[in-house]
């Protein structure tokens, strides 16, 4: 399959140019470089035919291509589609940096990291051309063109952040002409990927970026809401765009595929009718099988996905990538530009000569016109202050009318300034007046409370005091009753030792009038028991 070859021949030869020496290379390191492009493409024994192939040991790069398009690739089905090519022009690809990666992976400062190295390989490997050495006509290097390079550059410079100086890169190009891998890698690491602040993750991430633009076709990805086709409901989905399908993931890792939705030439895209809820934009994939439908949260990516979906489903025909006609197309676009600029210079020679001839012309009438010519001039120039001086008038009286415009809408503003300056001061007034109501209210209040509170301790301070006064007539009183039951006490022992009550009815009386308890009560009775024997006292003495 010739489309196949043409695809990975940049590949190869960096594999042929690192193993070769003085322009050939041995059959037997091609013979293992051979089997294992046969191995991937699951042809099997094709290198042994290398040992048959010409009679010398050691093979060119043209002979070698001339082997591998009529032994190897031919082997292959004419008709493949362009997921198994992609997936082949992987393989090849790394079966080819395995071998050559030692020599292009030699630098002083490397910046990147060897798999993003890989991966801008492949995309040098993509957009370069194999072309014939200036020097030596009869060796071939791989080089890629300044207008190439500096999409390349352009796209990883945007995807770090950074600020893309077109005019910078001009410069750059026309002092390096044709790049090749060893500048390429050297200029993206020095100049544009060389600042400290940029993180490694950055890098890569960078790099992954315009490795899915270039190599993996992907026109735009992103997060969009799908309808279900059994639950009618609006789910979101990481979908990645491609020329031929879109896939969408469960999340931006895209580990999990839920579905993907082939895209060809006859897909349309048409705005989908308003669900009602106003908060998602809503459009439809019209495939030959089914309706899919789509929403966004804004409009602005809405736009985009209709243009991306519309973009995939004109380019989705042929067997060949998207990039890969973008850059078949851009080199056309080239050569046109060429033939246009040859055929331009052609033209422009013959309007060279036509006009010499038409100046000789001239300048045999010149003497004949040379005075209508001078009162033309003059007449030009009366015209011309004319028209200057009405200018002026005119452009003055714009100006005067803008000034007056300006007055106006000066004095305008100043008036509604000065209203809104009385509005705010009466109204700084009012709350100034509440303001003081409240204070007064407050005042009032404040004074209310302390008048209770001076009321509240003129009070308790009278409470202590009838407090402090039942205690000392407490006190006064305990000290009555605890005399009164010592002298109750003293009495009985007198009454008891006493001769007139120690024999009859006088005794008895006496000591049934002796307290037995200590109580408050018991003590009125002691005093009354105690008067009662003074007059039986008495009655003896009589």
């Amino acid at each position: 399959m010739s489309t196949l070859l043409k695809n990975v021949t940049n590949c190869i030869w960096h594999a042929f140019d690192s193993l070769q020496n003085n322009e050939v290379v041995h059959k037997s390191k091609l013979k293992v470089l051979t089997a294992n492009i046969g191995t991937l493409l699951d042809l099997y024994g094709v290198e042994k035919g290398l040992d048959h192939f010409r009679s010398s040991q050691e093979l060119t790069f043209d002979e070698f291509r001339y082997y591998l398009q009529h032994e190897v690739f031919s082997s292959l089905p004419k008709t493949v589609t362009l997921p198994v090519v992609r997936e082949y022009e992987k393989k090849i690809s790394e079966v080819c940096w395995f071998v050559c990666r030692k020599s292009l992976l030699g630098r002083d400062k490397p910046v990147f990291g060897d798999d993003s190295v890989f991966k801008l390989f492949r995309i040098f490997c993509l957009l370069a051309d194999l072309v014939q050495d200036s020097e030596e006509s009869s060796r071939y290097v791989v080089v890629l063109q300044p207008s190439e390079a500096g999409i390349v550059a352009e796209q990883l410079v945007l995807c770090l952040g950074l600020r893309w100086d077109a005019a910078d890169w001009e410069a750059l190009g026309s002092s390096i002409g044709h790049f090749k891998w060893a500048a390429f890698l050297a200029v993206l690491e020095a100049k544009y990927c060389c600042d400290h602040q940029l993180h490694a993750e950055a890098l890569v991430e960078a790099v992954d970026e315009i490795y899915d633009v270039f190599i993996e076709d992907i026109i735009k990805k992103g997060y969009l809401y799908k309808r279900g086709y059994l639950l009618p409901t609006m789910r979101e989905y990481w979908c990645v765009l491609q020329p031929c399908a879109l896939t969408y993931y469960k999340s931006s890792a895209q580990r999990e595929q839920c579905g993907r939705v082939a895209i060809d030439e006859y897909c349309s895209v048409e705005p989908a009718p308003s669900a009602g809820d106003g908060k998602l934009q809503r459009f439809q994939l019209v495939t030959p099988e089914r309706t899919f439908e789509f929403a966004t949260q804004d409009h602005k990516s809405r736009l985009q996905w209709v243009s991306a979906l519309r973009q995939a489903a004109a380019v989705s025909g042929g067997a060949e990538g998207y990039q890969r006609r973008a850059r078949a197309g851009r080199r056309g676009a080239g050569a046109r530009r060429e033939r246009e600029a040859r055929e331009t210079r052609a033209r422009l020679q013959n309007e060279v000569r036509a006009r010499l001839a038409a100046e000789a012309q001239a300048q045999e009438l010149a003497e004949l016109s040379k005075k209508d010519n001078k009162k033309l001039e003059e007449l030009k120039n009366a015209q011309a202050e004319l028209e200057r001086l009405l200018q002026e008038e005119t452009q003055a009286k714009r100006d005067e009318e803008i000034v007056r415009a300006l007055q106006a809408r000066v004095l305008t503003e100043e008036w509604e300034k000065r209203e809104e300056l009385e509005r705010l001061q009466e109204e700084q007034n009012r709350m100034l007046e509440e303001e003081r109501l409240k204070r007064k209210q407050f005042e009032m209040l404040q004074a209310e409370k302390e008048a209770q509170f001076k009321e509240a301790e003129r009070r308790l301070k009278e409470l202590e005091e009838e407090k402090q006064r039942l205690d000392a007539e407490l006190r006064a009183a305990q000290e009555k009753i605890s005399q009164t039951e010592h002298n109750a006490l003293a009495l009985h022992v007198q009454l008891r030792d006493h001769p007139i009550f120690r024999n009859g009815e006088r005794a008895r009386r006496a000591i049934s009038f002796v307290p037995t308890t200590k109580s408050s009560s018991d003590t009125l009775i002691d005093v009354k028991a105690i008067r009662h024997l003074k007059v039986l006292d008495d009655e003896d003495k009589l």
